[in-house]
């Protein structure tokens, strides 16, 4: 078990003078290749006044470069029969686009273009404006949304994770061209930006390509390290939360370790003892929460018994501490306070005995197949080597994954004693009052 590693792709890396940080990881059969640029610059970036800002400038880095219009990027990618996207999260913002092998120039192109030199015009600020707004009403519709906010904001009341990755409304209503200009000119740039390119091409060839149009960029981007600590938790902190739907639900949350820590381990076998699966290593999607699982605690105690129609717990990896939450959609007829008790009797059982053997098998099972699935194509590939770089390195994950092995049933029940404790958790309910929600 000391010697198990990811089973990864062999990736070749290099630093440009500027900083760039560069990952190449040749699929030799791969009808596809997948370029990827990370930034470490999430919300966890912004201050009151700008929050909201990583996510806009998202946007904008699809709205007009140089060498790229408005249009121009979605056109150009299209035409060759491939696919683009980004997403903005905490800590990180990353942008990607599939093409055919033979297509890859296209993409290098554009990242190049628009890595330092995105126009971020007036006009386009403010048309994009209203599609941030809309986003953010849209969010409100759902309760999880409304419920997860509140808390963070309640865990949270230095670091900046306690805003949400769209921003305050208030924000999105008064942020100017100005400000979201300055922002993306002190963070964005190479310093701060991981290279990635999964899938079929030459690595000489493609070497040579982006070191050409990569080495001539600025070396730009300032230190985006967050340097507020969270002061330990005093008390339970609750709210309660009314809107549209016709299901209660419920959110509690303790405070939980970063990435590094060296509890993390245990924290991932406990989430997936809970919910059934891990965010890091499972056999779904790339990204996203994971699926539950009929064997996990949760599922068992809270919806087997009728008590609920969704129950699971998520750990999101993250630079710096989190929240470990439990998220619960009630039964029709059923009170806050008999799913409050029964989530209690769950995570009581835990602290005091830890998993069974066969639960900590079960969990080992799950994560050694999550990772034999991790590299699975181009896009797959560009995501992994990306994630890691932003969070800490490839060889990290290799570590990660041993020592995830390695966890014994004491020490998850340690972990669980540690963090499930009243007076460090929040509490959020919330109360439908009827009317469409997207539940």
């Amino acid at each position: 078990m000391v010697g198990k590693a990811v089973p990864r792709p062999r990736v070749h890396s290099f630093q440009l003078p500027n900083g760039l940080r560069v990952l190449l990881a040749p699929l030799e059969s791969s009808p596809t290749a997948s370029v990827w640029v990370w930034y470490r610059v999430g919300s966890k970036n912004e201050h009151p006044g700008i929050t909201g800002a990583s996510h806009w400038v998202e946007h904008m880095l699809f709205e007009g470069s140089p060498r790229y219009p408005k249009g121009a990027i979605d056109l150009a990618v299209l035409r060759v029969g491939g696919e683009l996207n980004a997403f903005t999260d905490t800590d990180f913002t990353a942008y990607f686009t599939t093409v055919p092998r033979e297509h890859l120039a296209v993409p290098l192109d554009i990242e190049s273009d628009r890595m330092t030199r995105a126009l971020i015009t007036d006009p386009e600020v403010e048309r994009e404006r209203t599609v941030i707004h809309s986003e953010r009403e849209g969010a409100e519709n759902w309760p999880e949304f409304r419920v997860e906010e509140e808390a963070y904001s309640l865990a949270f009341r230095v670091h900046p994770y306690r805003w949400e990755v769209l921003g305050r409304r208030v924000d999105i209503e008064r942020l100017t061209p100005r400000e979201l200009r300055a922002y993306y000119g002190k963070f964005y740039g190479p310093r701060n930006a991981t290279l990635v390119v999964a899938g079929g091409f030459d690595l000489r060839t493609v070497a040579a390509e982006v070191r050409r149009k990569f080495s001539r960029l600025p070396a730009s981007g300032d230190d985006v390290s967050v340097h507020d600590v969270e002061p330990p938790p005093q008390g339970e902190r609750r709210a309660e939360l009314r809107g549209p739907g016709t299901t209660p639900y419920l959110q509690v949350g303790w405070r939980a370790p970063a990435l590094d820590d060296p509890t993390t381990p245990a924290t991932m076998i406990l989430d997936t003892v809970l919910g059934g699966e891990n965010r890091l290593f499972h056999a779904g999607a790339a990204w996203g929460r994971a699926a539950e699982h009929p064997s996990a605690r949760l599922y068992r105690a809270l919806i087997d018994t009728g008590l609920a129609v969704r129950a699971t717990s998520e750990w999101r990896p993250r630079v710096y501490p989190d929240l470990f939450s439990v998220h619960v959609q009630a039964a029709r007829g059923v009170t806050f306070e008999r799913l409050e008790k029964a989530v209690e009797r769950v995570t009581d059982q835990l602290a005091r005995s830890g998993p069974t053997a066969r639960e900590l098998d079960d969990a080992r099972v799950r994560i050694e197949r999550g990772a034999a699935m991790a590299y699975e194509g181009a896009s797959r590939t560009g995501f992994r080597l990306g994630y890691f770089a932003m969070l800490r390195s490839a060889e990290f994950e290799d570590d990660l994954f041993r020592r995830l092995l390695r966890v014994t049933r004491t020490q998850v029940r340690d972990r669980a004693r540690e963090m499930f404790r009243p007076e460090a958790r929040v509490v959020v309910r919330y109360t439908p009052t009827g009317g469409d929600a997207g539940e």
